[in-house]
Parts: C-alpha cells; sequence; structure tokens
C-alpha cells in the first residue's frame, strides 16, 4: 500500500481500503489457530479504554482520577474520588460505558489521513505513558499498558505513515466491536472482577438516578451505537467538490 498524496479523491479511497483490510484481519483472527489469544490482548484494549473513560469523566466533572486496576482475565476497575452529586456520579460510571465508543470515534476520524494517524498514535502512545505512571496500579496493567504505550509510539515515528494509519483504523474497529460484544455487561446489575464482585456502571446510575439499570444500560447503548454510526459516516464520507 502506497503513501497517497494529500489529494482528497485518493485519501478516500486509501481509507476505504484501510477500513476493508482492517475488518477483514478483525474476522481472519475468528478463524486462526488459538485466535482466542491472539485476540486476547485486543479484548484487553476495550477494558483499557472502559476504565479510562470512567477516569476521564471523573476529570471532567471535577473529580480526581485515582487509579485504574487490570487484570489477565480481562477485568478492571477505576477508583476515583469526588463530591460530584448524583448527576456526576451518574456521569462517571457511564463514561466507561461509552468509552470505547468514543475511543472508535477518535481512532476512525483520525485514521482518514496517514500523517493524521501517526500523530494520533504518538499522542495516545504519550497518554499511556502518562497513564502508567499516575494511575496503574498492578503489575499486570502496567505491563500491558506499557506495551501498548511502546507498540503506539513505534508506530507513530518508525513505521511507514500507511502501516499507522492501518493500525489506529484496525484498533478503531476493534473498540467499535467490544460495543457489542461486550454489550451484555449493559444489562446486568452486577460486575465480577478479580477485585470481587460489585455493582455493574448501570447499576450505579440507576442507584444515583431514577430508573432500573437496564432503561440506563440501554440509553448508553444507543449513545454508542450513534456515536459508531456517525463516525463510520464522516470516515466513509465522499470528498466535497471544490
Amino acid at each position: 500500500m502506497s503513501d497517497f498524496v494529500d489529494d482528497p479523491m485518493r485519501v478516500t479511497h486509501q481509507a476505504r481500503i484501510v477500513l476493508v483490510v482492517s475488518i477483514v484481519l478483525t474476522i481472519a483472527l475468528y478463524f486462526l489457530p488459538f485466535a482466542r489469544i491472539i485476540a486476547r490482548p485486543l479484548v484487553l484494549f476495550s477494558t483499557l479504554v472502559h476504565e479510562l473513560g470512567h477516569g476521564v469523566a471523573a476529570i471532567l466533572v471535577g473529580g480526581r482520577f485515582e487509579a485504574l486496576l487490570m487484570w489477565s482475565d480481562g477485568s478492571g476497575v477505576a477508583t476515583w474520588t469526588a463530591l460530584v452529586g448524583r448527576i456526576g456520579h451518574a456521569t462517571i460510571a457511564a463514561g466507561g460505558l461509552v468509552g470505547p465508543s468514543i475511543g472508535a470515534a477518535i481512532c476512525l476520524a483520525a485514521g482518514r489521513r496517514p500523517k493524521t494517524a501517526q500523530f494520533t498514535l504518538v499522542t495516545l502512545g504519550i497518554l499511556f505513558i502518562v497513564a502508567e505512571i499516575f494511575v496503574v496500579r498492578t503489575l499486570f496493567g502496567a505491563v500491558y499498558v506499557a506495551a501498548v504505550a511502546l507498540i503506539f509510539l513505534a508506530a507513530g515515528t518508525l513505521a511507514k505513515p500507511w502501516f499507522a494509519q492501518l493500525l489506529l483504523v484496525f484498533v478503531g474497529v476493534q473498540l467499535a466491536l467490544s460495543v457489542f460484544s461486550r454489550g451484555d455487561y449493559l444489562f446486568t446489575a452486577v460486575a465480577n472482577t478479580s477485585a470481587g464482585v460489585m455493582p455493574s456502571d448501570t447499576a450505579q446510575i440507576a442507584e444515583a438516578l431514577i430508573l432500573p439499570y437496564w432503561f440506563w444500560g440501554a440509553c448508553c447503548g444507543l449513545f454508542s451505537i450513534t456515536v459508531l454510526f456517525v463516525a463510520f459516516v464522516f470516515y466513509l464520507r465522499e470528498p466535497q467538490p471544490e
């Protein structure tokens, strides 16, 4: 795959090729030997983005992101402190649920152009290093986040622009897929993690506000699907005529 010049039609054409290749690679994962082992890092990445979603939401509502805990079974916990009231508490709980769809949208938006993809990978790599230093508090999480940060930084600085674009869009596709593959969590009242059993995010929203947890699960799911739809439409849009 060559690095196209900055012509709108060719940029769009390459972006579509990259998306198709990313989807093909995703499907191929399910047919490879030891597919579950190969796909495990991708599942863990959706956990990472989920927990970071809680942390970022806590910061946005005026709280403090205290710790991010991750384990090899794919579970995770984000801890925070804040006096933010019921709406703030619900916002923080919802931040993790919609985090993967927002992350996918960012990857797709930045993945339309190779150079932008390179910049985004470097930026994300730096942000993961910051998270590694300040909030990651499990040994497994520290190793995993460090590996992701190094891969992103290497791809953004050393790899060809087309490879950086492919990697970023592939990651975006994985996050988009996780919205559906892990969507059952939206409709459960408890979360089973390596830290123990605790109320699920939707149960926490229901406790902070009103209406049952499944209602908020449906709202978060609808929001995520809407974000993904807009992101894919934006990614595939035709260039505007001069």
